[in-house]
């Protein structure tokens, strides 16, 4: 199962107590106090790894804590600090506070770090209190508690391009083709039931990275068939490819249109994305198909036998990388 939402309790440990000690050495006859501080509780910290694909290890964890840090010991012993809490999450995942709802941080480099909840500090040991009136002080204070918050997790897949189109389209069938890479495939509505994430490098090095986004219908902004859950992937996405069906008697021109409107319903945003047109399933036509998009970027196609595809592939890649750089 694909997680790309989950809710967290994070909570930073403990500081550890500072020590009551004295010194009881056989010629020390004034030995006084030798308690040690506590160390410092460990603290929270989320970071980005690019082998992290999803937030499914999350899914049966609710509640994590940090370790707290040791009480301090005899002799001016420091307690041991806690060791601090790495969270891994994959770059394209947003971060937010569940009780007020504030957008804390947006992960989308690898190797990005938030220090989230601080770790307590440890409490001070009863050889810091002494002084020139108070020689033997008894007193030593708590380690404070770590700091704790609740928050969400969101993964929006990073993807130069984003195939979108309506169920059976082929977008899985194109992806596996072009990418040769294991994703599952059918010829039944609804096969992708979350998103499909590759790579695909190219002879001089530069690398174009495709996200399947599962199929959408009508009212798909408002949730109906896979909704929303799905279409804010699109968001991450430079470019579009609108896989477009023409076998049988579906109809490029209304599947657009569908396809768009939904797009537009979620954000407008999605509109401006620079797009593709790939017109699939010639193999399963008699007679060669006229372009019912005449202005616009079309590309003939087969996912399945392959046909015209390293075209497409060409086309995808200069499109995407038009600036050189990437734009989430």
């Amino acid at each position: 199962m694909f997680t790309d939402r989950i809710k967290l309790k994070l909570k930073a440990g403990k500081g550890g107590n500072g020590a009551v000690a004295w010194r009881r050495e056989k010629y020390v006859p004034k030995g006084g106090p030798s308690g040690g501080n506590g160390g410092r509780g460990g603290s929270v910290i989320i970071r980005t790894d690019p082998a992290v694909r999803s937030l499914d290890h999350f899914r049966n964890r609710r509640q994590i804590a940090a370790q707290n840090g040791e009480q301090g010991g005899s002799n001016l012993r420091q307690g041991k600090q806690g060791e601090d809490l790495i969270i891994k999450i994959p770059p394209g995942t947003l971060l937010r506070d569940i009780e007020t709802g504030t957008l804390l941080y947006d992960f989308t480099e690898a190797g990005e770090e938030l220090l989230l909840c601080e770790g307590g500090k440890g409490g001070i040991g009863n050889n810091f209190f002494k002084n020139s009136r108070n020689r033997a002080p008894s007193k030593s204070t708590p380690g404070k508690v770590g700091q704790y918050k609740d928050v969400e997790l969101e993964l929006k897949l990073i993807a130069d391009v984003g195939f979108v189109g309506l169920p059976s389209a082929g977008k899985s069938t194109l992806l596996s083709s072009l990418a040769n890479i294991d994703v599952k495939t059918g010829a039944y509505p609804f096969t992708t039931l979350s998103p499909n994430l590759s790579m695909i490098e190219f002879d001089d090095y530069s690398r174009v990275y495709f996200a399947d986004i599962p199929g959408l219908i009508n009212g798909a902004h408002e949730g109906k068939g896979l909704g929303h859950e799905f279409l804010r992937h699109v968001e991450r996405t430079n470019t579009l490819v609108f896989i477009l069906d023409l076998s049988f008697e579906n109809d490029p021109k209304k599947d657009l249109e569908t396809l768009r409107q939904e797009l537009g319903s979620y954000s407008k945003a999605l509109l401006d994305k620079p797009y593709i047109i790939a017109l699939n399933k010639i193999d399963l036509l008699e007679t060669a198909p006229t372009n019912p998009f005449p202005n616009e970027n079309v590309h003939y196609i087969s996912a399945y036998t392959g046909e015209n595809l390293p075209e497409l592939l060409e086309a995808v890649k200069t499109l995407s990388q038009r600036d050189g750089k990437r734009f989430y």
